[in-house]
């Protein structure tokens, strides 16, 4: 019997039943400490929508949010899904239903609508091209249509739009609700306390907190770029989960958070104890419609073809 309570023993359980089921571990880099040392693969949105179409294991067990463990479903059918924890939700992929989306659309005919990763598989359906933080510039850039429907996140619509003067943007009234109360006044008070930090921001942040950054980008990109400069302290504003790599890859460095708000309660509910009944039960499974699947997949892909060019 295995006793739950002994970090170690879960830990070896979950190995162990990963083996036997066949299964990879993702895990978005806002998740715990714990569940990152755990995964195959630690990554955000973009990485590890990648990342499910190349795998040989047949089950994928998605550490993150719905939208995420969903999206995976939609690049890879044929595999088996799992989401540890049932109601880890996204408040901003609330913020737009595909009944919503569509009457939008009868508004704007012409318009070619580009729908943000953080959203459901209902909604990806109604969308012509996905994007992520990490490559909605370069999507946009690389598509014909001139007007975009933006949906659901206004903060990255308008970072997109001042990246491509010649689109004309129809941004939705949506945000994620961590990054969108950053203030310029939590800039300054970070700034006055640690002067030789460069700041560092997610362009899910308003756009007055984005014109103070040193640096704005993805997930990934934050991290990537706290990697490769010589500077050696730091101002994050991003969810709090990516200082652990963040810390644990750059001895010598400096990270501090711009805010402690930034911290997504829903990417905090998965645990190992939860990870281990999703590998012990086989639940929460995603299930989609098969017309979802092919018509989010197709926005999808339109992604991966554009990111590519």
């Amino acid at each position: 019997m295995i006793d739950l309570s002994d970090k170690q023993s879960l830990i070896n359980e979950i190995l162990k039943l990963k083996k036997e089921k066949d299964a990879v571990i993702l895990a978005h880099s806002y998740q715990t400490a714990d569940i990152q040392e755990i995964a195959d693969v630690i990554g955000d949105s973009y990485a590890l929508s990648k990342y499910c179409t190349k795998v040989k294991e047949k089950t994928l067990v998605f550490c993150g949010v719905h939208f995420m463990a969903e999206s995976a479903k939609i690049l890879s059918p044929e595999k088996t899904v799992l989401l540890p924890e049932k109601n880890a939700g996204c408040p901003m992929a609330d913020m737009v239903t595909a009944p919503e989306l569509r009457a939008f659309k009868k508004m704007y005919p012409d318009a070619a609508v580009v729908t943000y990763i953080n959203s459901s598989a209902a909604v990806k359906a109604e969308s012509d091209v996905i994007v992520t933080s990490s490559n909605a510039v370069k999507v946009v850039s690389n598509m014909k249509e001139k007007q975009i429907i933006f949906c659901p996140d206004k903060n990255l619509g308008a970072f997109v739009a001042a990246k491509c003067p010649d689109k004309e943007f129809i941004l939705w009234d949506g945000y994620c609700p961590v990054h969108n109360k950053m203030i310029k006044e939590y800039v300054y008070a970070a700034k006055e306390k640690y002067p030789e930090a460069k700041i560092l921001v997610h362009p899910e942040c308003p756009s007055d907190v984005c014109k103070l950054a040193d640096f704005i980008g993805s997930t990934k990109e934050i991290m990537e770029y706290a990697s490769k400069t010589d500077y050696k302290a730091f101002i994050v504003g991003t969810e709090q989960g990516v200082l652990h790599p963040m810390s644990r890859d750059n001895k010598g460095k400096k990270f501090y958070l711009l805010s402690e708000d930034l911290v997504c309660e829903d990417m905090k509910l998965t645990t190992l104890d939860s990870l281990y009944r999703c590998l012990l039960t086989g639940s929460y499974e995603m299930d989609l419609d098969e017309e979802i699947i092919q018509k989010a997949s197709k926005a999808l892909n339109r992604m991966i073809e554009l990111a590519s060019k």
